[in-house]
């Protein structure tokens, strides 16, 4: 056991000893980062991961020895999940002989570089996308970029910095020093760690069973992977959380299996590795994460704990449950599993037990007379809550006939929920306009929608009828026999 927390900084190893430091294992690496007197580069605005003004890049050691590298929102992060990473911030960008970075040069040439608040965090991103991707596509520097939201100088000659900077295979300064830095994490201990302070404790178990032990030990623990969604308690309203069960460090939690029916996925896996296997057999869960949130957030947020959350408006919900998706909870008494449908019971309420933990999504891989589609409504296509989202299955026979229908939505009610009177009305009918305008009427007697900044009632009634059109008509036959 440790009661600290160690990592790769400039080059050297880092260590906080909370017990003698002014820091907290809620401490975020940004705040961190900011208490030190060469690393003001990062900035905060938002404190929620809106703005990318914090954006920092993450070095960790891969199964291949290589070091991986990933943007994140430093807001987010609490200080003992970066333990055993490497902690790359812009200061440290700059070649030995005072060069600039590729990224930083491409911004300066084509004029893209803007006010000293935001550059240094697209700088970051941009970095990250270098390392990553050896001359990228318009749509993956786009999805690099989402995440910072200002930029003064226009979209245009940032993006033609991002590709004219990155074509040299991810090759930098850095580069040189990724054998010593890989030394450096090899040595660092990567054991379970128990930090406790005169006010908070704070869990972070390298194995599962040690998981399982410390949840049916401490029930009351405040279970985090990821940490997306939880640390803003601690930026926005400046919560103490006094017992944190930090799962990111599980290794057990962060592997996917798939077979030939089904796709099994580590409650720990950040959706940005998930997105990366399921675009062949699941491509409607595919573009519900292409819109979610930022690569930043991506790269943090995990599976289980977007469902653990249960948030009438958390997007995976809607898509997961045409799907046929199962959440795997376990126990030291066992393991159980739950239908993803049948898992949120209420506003932010689950079935899960205060001893269990959610530890795998299975996904069955659809059949072949099986159509898939979600769809999403906001104020904006990217980096924005959903308004109303909506996850929709039907299973055709050779006559068009509906075997099957499954209606999922988002932010009609206090949790992601069923259309289940639409859905029995569309039980073996023909799958024609008429037959869908008459179950659209019906939506309405499921749901009781709110008013609020996103949307009014009304408006989020007119747009769940209005998508089950949409997705008749993005779905019916043509004359040639094709869905449309």
């Amino acid at each position: 056991m440790r009661s600290s927390v160690s990592f790769v900084l400039d080059g050297k190893i880092v260590t906080e000893d909370f017990s003698v430091s002014h820091t907290t294992p809620t401490t975020t690496v940004l705040n961190y980062l900011r208490s030190l007197p060469t690393h003001k580069g990062v900035k905060e605005a938002c404190a929620e991961g809106d703005c990318g003004a914090c954006t920092v890049v993450l070095g960790e050691l891969g199964s291949d020895s290589r070091i991986h590298y990933k943007a994140v929102d430093s807001c987010l992060v609490f200080l003992p999940m970066i333990h055993g990473k490497q902690l790359v911030t812009v200061e440290n960008l700059k070649s030995t002989t005072g060069e600039l970075h590729p990224v930083q040069q491409a911004m300066v040439d084509t004029g893209g570089s803007q006010c000293g608040y935001c550059t240094p965090g697209i700088i970051m991103a941009m970095f990250s996308l270098y390392k990553n991707h050896h001359q990228p596509t318009r749509n993956q520097i786009d999805d690099a970029l989402t995440g910072n939201l200002c930029r003064c100088t226009g979209y245009k000659p940032i993006v033609e910095a991002a590709a004219k900077s990155c074509v040299h295979q991810g090759i930098d300064s850095i580069s040189s020093l990724e054998p010593e830095v890989a030394q450096l994490l090899r040595s660092i201990a990567h054991s379970s760690a128990i930090i406790k302070t005169e006010k908070q404790t704070y869990f972070q178990p390298k194995t599962l069973p040690e998981a399982l032990t410390l949840k049916h030990r401490h029930p009351d623990a405040l279970v985090v992977c990821g940490a997306t969604d939880v640390a803003l308690r601690v930026t926005k309203k400046h919560e103490l959380l006094e017992k944190i069960l930090d799962l990111s460090a599980v290794e057990e939690l962060n592997v996917v299996h798939e077979d030939d029916s089904t796709l099994r996925i580590g409650s720990g896996v950040v959706l940005s590795d998930v997105r990366s296997t399921i675009e062949k057999d699941f491509p409607a869960l595919a573009d519900t994460l292409d819109v979610f949130g930022s690569l930043q957030i991506r790269n943090l947020a995990t599976l289980g704990g977007n469902l653990g959350s249960a948030s009438p408006i958390g997007d995976t919900l809607s898509a997961l449950i045409p799907y046929n998706a199962v959440v795997v909870l376990q126990s030291v008494s066992g393991k159980r599993e739950v239908e993803l449908d049948k898992f949120v019971t209420g506003y932010r309420q689950t079935v899960r037990a205060p001893e269990e933990l959610i530890v795998e999504v299975i996904l069955p891989k659809p059949k072949a007379n099986a159509i898939i589609k979600w769809y999403k409504v906001s104020k904006r296509k990217d980096l924005d809550i959903s308004t109303v989202s909506a996850g929709f299955r039907i299973e055709l026979d050779g006559l068009d006939r509906i075997n099957r229908a499954t209606l999922a939505y988002g932010g009609m009610a206090e949790r992601t929920k069923r259309s289940s009177t639409a859905e029995n009305f569309l039980q073996g009918k023909q799958w024609t306009r008429e037959t869908v305008e008459e179950a659209m009427q019906l939506i309405d007697k499921d749901f009781i929608p709110i008013s609020d900044a996103r949307g009014g009632a009304e408006f989020r009634r007119v747009a769940a009828r209005n998508l089950l059109l949409k997705f008749w008509s993005e779905t019916r036959r043509g004359d040639n026999g094709q869905n449309a």
